[in-house]
């Protein structure tokens, strides 16, 4: 880079971000900055405030931000509303993916696409780019008939989160402990469709959350954050997770 050369801005940047649950404060001034085509962690004990901050990115509106501020691009989107910071690039992969009879896979998949394009796209465009991906995840062709996540083993409920994933194209991945409950076989598998889906898209930006070193070492985590009694509190590389997995949170415990 250039001397004179101004440092491009993260993908999505949090400040001081303060946010509370039926009054009850959760986070307490969250600093965190993911960068594009990087793969960011989140790591910390139960009730630290991971899955919170998940909901907070997606605009969870029980989740009430009482200060600091969200900016993605540069741009400060605090009070969007979920569907347009998702039209806007932003996909959150669930820890529990709920199942919604009568509703296929793929018309499911044909709304959120149509949307996020701004444009009404046709079963056969969707099917076409479902087949695509399905074959590049391992899926069966079957499974876009299905109804969405109902019946669904948990593999196979992450393994769709990652395919809308695929087929949506966005800016930033939030992985909310996508790992949770998943054999070693499974998240493996999850993993490698995360993989395959960076390829296409060098540029994407992941904020991936878990307990597990495992998930990250399937990623290849760039950056890892440690959250802990609703704060960061420990930033580094790939040693500061093996580290926490040796060591556990108690030297961040106050």
């Amino acid at each position: 880079m250039p001397p004179d050369a101004v440092p491009a801005a993260p993908l999505l940047e949090i400040s001081d971000l303060h946010v509370a649950v039926d009054g009850k404060p959760i986070l307490r001034g969250v600093d965190l900055a993911v960068e594009a085509g990087r793969v960011h962690a989140l790591m910390g004990p139960n009730g630290s405030g991971k899955s919170t901050l998940a909901n907070v990115l997606l605009g969870n509106p029980a989740y009430r931000v009482t200060a600091g501020a969200l900016r993605f691009r540069g741009e400060d989107i605090t009070g969007w509303p979920t569907e347009v910071r998702a039209k806007a690039g932003i996909f959150l992969a669930f820890q529990h993916p709920e199942a919604i009879g009568g509703v296929p896979v793929i018309q499911f998949l044909r709304q959120a696409l149509s949307a996020r394009r701004g444009m009404d796209l046709s079963v056969l465009e969707v099917r076409l780019l479902m087949m695509e991906w399905m074959e590049k995840l391992g899926m069966d062709p079957a499974f876009g008939e299905r109804h969405l996540n109902e019946g669904f083993s948990g593999g196979e409920r992450k393994r769709n989160e990652i395919l809308q994933m695929a087929l949506l194209e966005p800016e930033l991945a939030v992985l909310d402990e996508t790992d949770s409950g998943l054999d070693v076989d499974a998240l493996r598998s999850v993993a490698k469709g995360v993989r395959a889906v960076r390829d296409a898209r060098p540029e994407l930006g992941v904020l991936v959350i878990s307990h597990y070193l495992r998930m990250l070492e399937e990623l290849a985590a760039d950056r890892v954050h440690v959250l802990v009694g609703g704060r960061i509190v420990a930033e580094g590389g790939a040693e500061l997770g093996a580290r926490l997995e040796a060591e556990g949170y108690d030297a961040w415990r106050t």
